[in-house]
């Protein structure tokens, strides 16, 4: 997957020099990415339209992470989710899994996982956005 044809990734993290090194990471695995510290200008980045994938740490200021996930439910359930936390919270892990969230994974992780985890959400992603498609040909 190159640049050209990568899904984005909206990466939310209000720890800049995590921001910078997972962004980083994404990059040089072929993906597309946008970085954001505040949810909010995150937020303001999606809509129905939205062919990727978001990535969240959950501790943040102001919107934290399981906000801005509940507010991208509201907006789009299909859009992935991908919660990221230092402090592993079993139960807000699987309240978020059933909730609705794509993949849930603690800090620190090795990169390849979040990678990985990254392109099958957005595999996930691209089915949904042709099969919304399709319907819409379909009439």
């Amino acid at each position: 997957m190159t640049n050209d044809d990568a899904a984005p990734v909206i990466l939310v993290d209000d720890d800049s020099d995590l921001l910078k090194a997972t962004a980083q990471t994404l990059e040089l695995a072929g993906l597309s990415v946008s970085a954001f510290s505040v949810a909010a200008e995150a937020l303001a980045r999606l809509d129905t339209g939205f062919a990727g994938v978001v990535v969240s740490d959950i501790r943040m200021p102001e919107i934290d992470g399981l906000q801005l996930f509940n507010r991208i439910l509201r907006l789009d359930p299909d859009i992935p989710v991908i919660l990221v936390t230092g402090h592993g919270d079993i139960a807000v892990a699987v309240k978020a899994i059933k909730d609705g969230a794509y993949d849930f994974i603690t800090k620190p992780f090795a990169a390849d996982r979040l990678v990985q985890s990254v392109r099958r959400a957005a595999e996930k992603r691209r089915l949904v956005m042709e099969n919304r498609a399709l319907r819409e040909a379909a009439g």
